[in-house]
């Protein structure tokens, strides 16, 4: 099904970035189709970690979906792991890694997902390339907002 890996260096520190990608609570400020969040939990684990249940609200043209994911916060390794725990998915998973790079940080991005609707899937295939594209780049904009333009 529908997944997007990309590695993409920006001049924003790793420690930036994964705080910017790590707030899910302010997403719908700036992230396409995102109209709403909801940190439910956060619960630190004795490996460092923080282990954080999320709602989300998914709106695409006539179809608006909430769902629960788990978003797993390693902030010494600067890596987030997302997976998908309840709402319209059959699946959906995602990772980010942020590490320290010359000039800013290389941000690396993979996500897998298949959507239940049929309907929804068949849309999303049609655009999937196009809205990561914009999704990535709503996550620089908003980078840029909180650091300063490169």
């Amino acid at each position: 099904m529908p997944t997007h890996s990309e590695t993409r260096r920006l001049p924003y520190s790793a420690q930036q970035m994964y705080d910017l990608v790590g707030d899910v609570g302010n997403y719908p400020k700036f992230l396409p189709w995102n109209a709403a969040a909801r940190v439910k939990s956060v619960t630190p684990k004795p490996d460092g970690s923080q282990v954080m249940e999320a709602d989300l609200v998914i709106s695409f043209k006539v179809f608006r979906e909430r769902f629960t994911s788990r978003v797993t916060l390693w902030p010494d390794a600067k890596k987030i792991d997302t997976e998908y725990l309840d709402g319209p998915f059959r699946y959906m998973r995602s990772n980010w890694a942020f590490t320290d790079a010359e000039c800013g940080c290389d941000v690396s991005f993979f996500v897998d997902f298949e959507f239940k609707n049929a309907v929804l899937q068949g849309i999303i295939g049609l655009v999937f390339n196009d809205a990561m594209q914009r999704i990535v780049r709503a996550f620089e904009r908003r980078a840029a907002d909180l650091y300063g333009a490169a």
